[in-house]
């Protein structure tokens, strides 16, 4: 097994997985812009800053893990070349990590976040807070779809990496 190659690929799904925060900071952005030109009651005019700070986020989210991600690519055949067995050992390292953040942060602090943002929505009637609420609810989603499928990729990632250090 090639283990250089499998690191690449890895890397290289995920800027491509990555590149979908930009995306969809850039959907966010627009819905922004189509609520300030064509937001005409209280509520639609309240989506302009949540939406806009949403799209601002994602944004930066997308540009960092794909900057990261391609710097990794990068760096992976140095890496391997000057000393295989460190560059798995490394990589099953920060794969550890990155599980266990995913752990913590993505499918434990988000929902818990969701379920906060769903009783803001339930028991304040401003339309800011409304609205800031259901923002974060679809942010939140949207990181939730990409890292779930992103988890999926680093963890068949990460048996491979075990295999090759056995």
């Amino acid at each position: 097994m090639d283990i250089l190659k499998t690191a690449t690929d890895w890397a290289k799904a995920e800027i491509f997985s990555t590149s979908f925060f930009i995306v969809f900071g850039i959907v966010f952005i627009i819905a922004c812009i189509g609520f300030w030109q064509l937001g005409k009651t209280d509520m639609a005019r309240a989506y302009i800053i949540p939406t806009l700070v949403a799209g601002i986020l994602l944004l930066i989210i997308g540009i960092g893990l794909v900057y990261t991600n391609v710097t990794r690519v990068n760096q992976f055949e140095a890496d391997y070349n000057a000393d295989a067995t460190a560059f798995v050992q490394t990589e099953i390292e920060r794969v550890d990590r990155t599980l266990q953040e995913y752990r913590t942060i993505v499918f434990k602090a988000i929902p818990i976040i969701i379920i906060i943002a769903a009783l803001i929505i339930l028991f304040i009637d401003k339309p800011v807070w409304r609205a800031s609420a259901i923002t974060t609810i679809a942010m939140m989603a949207v990181i939730l779809l990409i890292d779930g499928t992103a988890k999926s990729r680093i963890e068949a990632y990460n048996e491979q990496l075990e295999v090759v250090a056995e």
